[in-house]
């Protein structure tokens, strides 16, 4: 299945980060943190913002992002988990 987001939209699917179980304590799913590392997987089309200005993408397919916290709407897509966020809502590339 092929997903193209629209607008200023950037199709995310999170790294999941390596668990490790300190002093034996074994911390359940719903604990957990939501990983905040992620690869591009598409952009949208792009768009204009309010300034009738053609909106820029600073971020690539293929790129390794920081994402916040909280934020974007979770999907599921061929039983993979994505996240769907504006480009805005980006902290950073990792290089």
């Amino acid at each position: 299945m092929k997903f193209q987001p629209l607008g200023d939209r950037v199709l995310v699917e999170p790294i999941k980060e390596d668990h490790q179980e300190v002093g034996g304590i074994i911390i359940p799913d719903s604990a957990k943190e939501k990983p905040q590392q992620g690869k591009v997987e598409a952009i949208g089309n792009g768009g204009k913002d309010s300034h009738g200005n053609d909106i820029v993408f600073s971020v690539k397919p293929g790129d390794t992002v920081l994402l916040p916290k909280y934020g974007g709407t979770e999907i599921k897509l061929e039983g993979k988990t994505f996240q769907i966020l504006r480009q805005d809502d980006i902290l950073g590339v990792l290089k």
